[in-house]
């Protein structure tokens, strides 16, 4: 896609490969951990070999998405977290869901309703990565007790539908904000674009 000449740098080349390599081990970890969900699902694991290997695959995709996850998540906690002016923007999320965000106060890099994503993301992913070791066989599994290896099995499933709740949401709206999609997959956005959604990030960056 052609640049134009007012276009300003959103994400960098690492951030978009660690987002898509994120994104990839999200599709194969859920589709291989949504096998083991219910016995109605199993049919995906033909998808991996059959149930043998989509067992033994499985944390090994998790390992994957959690990796560039939580490196993406690292190189952007500063632009996360809440401040007075993200109270004041949820409280009036229903204004912005309107289409009118110039009644809330200005957003710099996230709004805060991407803010509120990043730490619910956060948190399903560090629970996704606890409690997979608590029942990953033949590794880790036989080092705990039977009750808190099936405790474990319990929340890494609550994470994970979590987490795919919330990844349809992020798609969504991703969908729904204009030129969202187009700034993950090329890097940059119009002055334009940047105004009307981030404007305290617009003024920032015009004054590097």
């Amino acid at each position: 896609m052609n640049r134009p000449a007012d276009a300003i740098q959103r994400h960098d080349f690492a951030d978009r490969v660690m987002h898509w390599l994120t994104a990839l081990g999200f599709f194969l970890a859920g589709l291989s951990g949504l096998a083991f969900f219910h016995p109605s699902m199993f049919f995906l694991s033909h998808l991996f070999g059959g149930g043998t290997w989509t067992r033994i695959l499985h944390p090994l995709l998790g390992l994957f998405m959690a990796l560039f996850f939580f490196a993406f998540a690292l190189r952007h906690m500063r632009h996360n977290l809440l401040d007075a002016n993200d109270r004041r923007w949820l409280a009036n999320a229903h204004v912005v869901m309107a289409g009118h965000e110039e009644g809330v106060p200005d957003q710099g890099k996230y709004n805060a309703g991407q803010k509120v994503l990043y730490w619910m993301l956060v948190l399903c992913m560090l629970g996704l990565l606890v409690t997979g070791f608590f029942f990953w066989r033949p590794y880790f599994a036989d080092f705990f007790p039977i009750w808190l290896v099936r405790l474990a099995t319990l929340l890494h499933a609550v994470c994970a539908a979590g987490l795919i709740l919330l990844v349809l949401g992020h798609v969504y709206m991703s969908i729904w904000t204009t030129y969202s999609i187009r700034a993950m997959m090329f890097g940059w956005v119009t002055r334009a674009w940047a105004k009307k959604h981030h404007a305290a990030w617009y003024r920032e960056v015009g004054r590097q």
